[in-house]
């Protein structure tokens, strides 16, 4: 049943504005694209043919032998998984002879609806799981406490330049600069001396939150897929992203001398009595990153239940002897498989369940490593430390991808 009252440009002009808040809450092409063609169902559409970029989309529609094209601005990325979720919802409840005036009051909705956390609980929340990262790397107590200070400063800075609508990559620099250089200000004030590489792992730490996980593994679905234009385009946004915090850790780095950073190295064998310990910092990581990306309370216990159990197989299974790569694959497989079963109950995107469940496993200390490297001319061993990095990153979206091709049908068969 169409809507008598919208002329078909209308109603595509709601469709196209419900995909543009999809992509800009931060998820994945092809599942905007099967929402809109839910909704466009519907509505009455009787043909929908969709282009998705990172920064635009335009849709032609045909419905009662009347064709329409429209192209919108989708604006600046960001991420909020209670948006995705909710539209997701809206979608997925949409019934037959739904109206674009329907359709737009529920988008109002969606979008005037305020942050699910203050600006203060997710820095706090963020500074956890900087200290989380820091004591699962190695770091020690100054290193780990440094780190949970400096990070949720460096969170609470980033979040009040956003709300004055500032570039996001100018912003992502100068947090990691406020990030890491007050982490050693605070190192360098306590312990009296200067950055020893075992302090590395802190001031990596500090910057954990300007790593684009979201869009890194929202552009690989993307590009599983065939969502080409626009897993590529959130790939190099994401990229961006990286060199623009890449840029101010490598700035405070060379001026407080830290000029050797370490690669953790693998432990002999499980040690029992870290087990308990590397269990509540992979529980606060994921919880912190959940947090962050404004995920409802019960979403985000469940996503650090997730963390806990993907990061503790990783581990123990690199202590056993097993490549960090391989690790960190099954480690993640694990939070995919465990989402799938958790993702009717939460009625939550499995994104929202799955991206802050990893985030914990980045391989932050050889990222900085090989721009260390780089910078000192060490180009064979900055080649392997960016070659393990990959490998490492290339794990983790992999285990996730694997996870929806053994879980979803429609992910291992092409139509």
């Amino acid at each position: 049943m169409t809507d008598p009252r919208a002329p078909l440009t209308e109603t595509l002009d709601v469709l196209l504005r419900f995909g543009a808040l999809m992509l800009r809450a931060g998820d994945t092409a092809f599942r905007v694209r099967a929402a809109m063609g839910r909704l466009a169902d519907e509505m009455g559409i009787e043909n929908l043919s969709l282009q998705v970029t990172l920064d635009a989309m335009s849709a032609t529609v045909r419905r009662d032998g009347q064709i329409a094209t429209l192209t919108c601005d989708v604006g600046a990325p960001g991420i909020n998984a209670a948006r995705i979720g909710a539209l997701e919802r809206l979608a997925e409840s949409s019934q037959p002879g739904l109206t674009a005036q329907a359709l737009a009051r529920a988008l109002d909705a969606i979008e005037k609806a305020p942050p699910l956390h203050a600006l203060a609980t997710v820095a706090i929340a963020i500074g956890l799981a900087s200290a989380a990262f820091s004591y699962l790397n190695g770091g020690d107590l100054l290193a780990t406490g440094a780190a949970m200070v400096a990070g949720a400063t460096g969170q609470a800075a980033r979040a009040l330049l956003f709300r004055r609508k500032l570039n996001q990559y100018a912003v992502s620099a100068f947090c990691a600069v406020v990030a890491s250089g007050l982490y050693c200000l605070i190192v360098i004030g306590l312990a009296g001396r200067g950055l020893s590489p075992g302090l590395a792992v802190g001031f990596i730490s500090s910057a954990l939150f300007l790593v684009p996980g979201f869009p890194l593994v929202a552009s690989l679905l993307d590009l599983v897929q065939h969502e080409t234009v626009a897993g590529i385009a959130r790939l190099f946004y994401a990229t961006m992203i990286l060199l623009a915090a890449a840029f101010g850790l490598s700035t405070v780095a060379a001026i407080a001398g830290l000029t050797d950073v370490s690669a953790p190295a693998a432990s002999p064998g499980i040690d029992l009595a870290a087990v308990p310990w590397r269990a509540l910092a992979s529980f606060a990581g994921g919880c912190g990153f959940a947090l962050l990306y404004n995920s409802p309370v019960r979403t985000v216990l469940v996503v650090g239940l997730l963390s806990l159990a993907g990061n503790e197989l990783r581990l123990a299974l690199h202590d056993l002897g097993l490549a960090l790569p391989a690790a960190t694959f099954l480690g993640a497989l694990t939070v995919g498989l465990l989402a799938s079963l958790t993702q009717g109950w939460l009625h939550e995107p499995r994104i929202s369940l799955t991206v802050p469940g990893i985030i914990i496993m980045t391989p932050g200390i050889f990222a900085f490593r090989t721009i260390v490297l780089l910078n000192q001319g060490e180009v064979l061993a900055a080649v392997e430390a960016g070659a393990a990095c990959c490998f490492i990153v290339g794990g983790m979206a992999l285990g996730l991808a694997t996870a929806r091709f053994v879980s979803e049908r429609r992910w291992i068969i092409e139509r």
